[in-house]
């Protein structure tokens, strides 16, 4: 999961992409980086940590133009504080490209090769990034002779990218002296939108951006999302041009966005945000009734932020009341993204205190997002007893996460996921609660695209099952060696 931004403007564009990166630093807190491309000339500034912490002011002076791109990453191949694997990546053949990308790709042990014996390009990183970069810069080349480049001449590039390789991407690139390009995978999984507003001299200006907040805070309409396989050309005077360009394209986007990652107030592939955990909260509802005994729910807290509008939800269809007994501090990062058991459960702490009036003599319910390692859950649990609770029933608005994701969130390895390979009474012997209680899929599934025109979701995290078609168990072995070694 990383948050990337690319803006066509007509005046000066370095402030622009700093603030929309603020506006997606919660999809990463590792590193951040900003591109411009004035003229012929490409300006890149990156730094370890947040937005705000990276750029200084003689950072901003030197990022000239009015177009540019950002991004804001945390680590789900290399490693999370270095600096080289920071985005964006630039390649200097053809005309000089710089990218950034959201997602994994699942082919890269053969893109290695290819790109070294077929394409001769080298590669500095380990990064999947790195190697769409000259894919792209590589497929380019072919179309081109000379000065010369047209829309068309891309848009073939981009469908032989398709070809070539597998997995998730949502991708923003600067061709010097050309304009900017965005595309998007063939089952959309990561998401990507569309925004524009009304520049000086009556021209255009086109923002596209990993979610819609990015654009609306930003004076920007969202226009729509781009679509799963399509590609998006905008030139240097501001037309965009669009193509298709794969031939059989499917949206199948990551329930993990609407569950977790997303922020509330986003819109993504037609489904509002907020109102999709609302019904994921109406549905984890029924499923707590049926599982847990009459009377033995006091009252209902939620884990701030992402699991409040389910747990508000949760306790309007039980009757329940609803409290918040959990206060978070904003300056500690979200534990999810960070690197490290320890530094997980080191953080917890740090991130949460509990309001003893709250807990005292009742019994708790505690409603989150969802469950990935379990360290998060397990001191929780451990807190609530501790401060007075007399009992702990704690809810999970997801299903089991029980495999590895392999499309760009940090779960590589399933010795790390508490819910791999245990029952759900496993699990919440190991947590520690009085009753344990989840999302069951189907619920999920229909919870998020309910009203919307989605049918389908990516849930491999849930299930098992890959989308891509190329992810088995010689893959996940070989992920979970060299993300651990």
């Amino acid at each position: 999961m990383c948050g990337i931004v690319g803006i066509a403007s007509t005046t000066n564009v370095n402030q622009q992409v700093y603030d929309a990166l603020g506006l997606l630093q919660h999809r990463g807190q590792d590193s951040t980086g900003i591109a411009t491309v004035d003229g012929p000339h490409i300006h890149i500034r990156k730094g370890e940590g947040m937005v705000r912490e990276a750029f200084r002011t003689r950072d901003m002076r030197s990022l000239l133009g009015s177009t540019g791109l950002g991004h804001v990453r945390y680590a789900t191949r290399g490693e999370a504080q270095n600096e080289l694997e920071a985005q964006p990546f630039y390649v200097n053949a053809p005309y000089g490209i710089v990218l950034v990308h959201n997602g994994n790709l699942t082919n890269t042990r053969e893109l290695e090769v290819e790109l070294a014996t077929q394409d001769m390009r080298h590669t500095n990183t380990g990064s999947d990034t790195e190697m769409l970069l000259n894919v792209l810069g590589s497929e380019l080349q072919k179309q081109v002779s000379g000065a010369g480049l047209d829309a068309e001449q891309v848009f073939t590039a981009v469908n032989r990218v398709h070809e070539r390789v597998r997995g998730s991407y949502a991708v923003i690139a600067l061709i010097a002296g050309h304009g900017m390009l965005a595309f998007r995978d063939p089952f959309g999984i990561r998401p990507l939108v569309l925004g524009r507003r009304e520049g000086q001299r009556g021209r255009t200006e086109w923002m596209v951006a990993s979610e819609s907040v990015a654009l609306t805070a930003s004076g920007y309409e969202l226009v729509r999302d781009v679509d799963p396989g399509e590609a998006i050309m905008i030139g240097l005077d501001g037309e965009l041009q669009v193509r298709q360009t794969h031939a059989s394209p499917t949206l199948v986007p990551c329930a993990f966005e609407y569950v977790y990652l997303a922020r509330p107030d986003s819109v993504m592939n037609g489904v509002n945000v907020y109102e999709s955990r609302l019904r994921l909260g109406e549905r984890l509802a029924e499923t707590i009734e049926q599982y847990t005994p009459s009377g033995s729910i006091d009252v209902v807290m939620p884990i701030p932020d992402s699991s409040r509008p389910a747990a508000m939800e949760v306790a309007r269809k039980l009757g329940i009341e609803y409290r918040e007994g959990y206060y978070k501090n904003r300056y500690v990062g979200r534990t999810f993204i960070m690197p490290g058991q320890e530094q997980r459960k080191k953080s917890v702490r740090q991130k949460l205190n509990a309001l003893a009036s709250e807990f005292e003599g009742k019994n708790v319910l505690v409603v989150d997002d969802s469950i990935v390692r379990g360290t998060t859950s397990r001191e929780i649990v451990e807190m609530t007893r501790n401060i007075g609770a007399n009992s702990v029933t704690f809810t999970s608005a997801a299903p089991p996460v029980r495999y590895p994701h392999v499309y760009g969130i940090n779960m590589p390895s399933r010795s790390e996921l508490i819910g791999a390979g245990r029952s759900i009474p496993e699990i919440r012997e190991q947590l520690g609660s009085d009753f344990l209680v989840y999302q069951e899929v189907d619920d999920m599934v229909q919870g998020i695209t309910d009203g919307s025109e989605l049918t389908e979701l990516e849930a491999s995290c849930f299930t098992g099952d890959y989308i891509t078609g190329d992810v088995d168990e010689e893959y996940l072995s070989w992920v979970e060696a060299t993300q651990l070694s």
